[in-house]
């Protein structure tokens, strides 16, 4: 009788993994599509436009004209995570093939992480800001 009872704590204890996994996909896949419906929106207003959705280096933090410098050179950058291919999962970018942009950190003054503000990169100076990890860009002018 305890090897029954054994048997069903661990099918129901099975049951309940399976349910917790499939609603966490369930909620990460609604939470996905409400991003990409965002980003759809978002791509009508084109960052590289001039009206707003544009910042000249002169606008941009002291950290990201140095991050913009860094990136113009070749680096070396701060962060191992500095250079990776950003995908473009917003949709607010312009659409390009995957492995076009990568992005760099912008620096936080006062916090010990890499914070929220990047710089995402296309082939220089295509460039764009975002001072709120991904949820609006600005594309960079290189007037100073």
């Amino acid at each position: 009788m305890l090897r029954g009872k054994r048997v069903w704590w661990w099918v129901l204890a099975g049951l309940v993994l399976v349910l917790s996994l499939a609603q966490a996909r369930n909620h990460h896949h609604h939470s996905q599509s409400s991003t990409q419906d965002a980003g759809q929106q978002a791509q009508a207003a084109s960052p590289d436009t001039a009206d707003g959705h544009s910042i000249t280096l002169a606008q941009l933090p002291p950290e990201g004209r140095k991050t913009y410098d860094l990136i113009k050179q070749g680096g070396p950058f701060p962060y191992s995570r500095d250079g990776v291919v950003f995908s473009n999962f917003e949709r607010i970018l312009p659409k390009q093939s995957r492995g076009y942009y990568h992005e760099y950190t912008v620096t936080t003054p006062g916090i010990s992480h890499r914070g929220a503000r990047r710089i995402v990169c296309g082939i220089v100076p295509e460039c764009y800001y975002t001072a709120d990890h991904y949820k609006s860009f600005k594309r960079i002018e290189e007037t100073r």
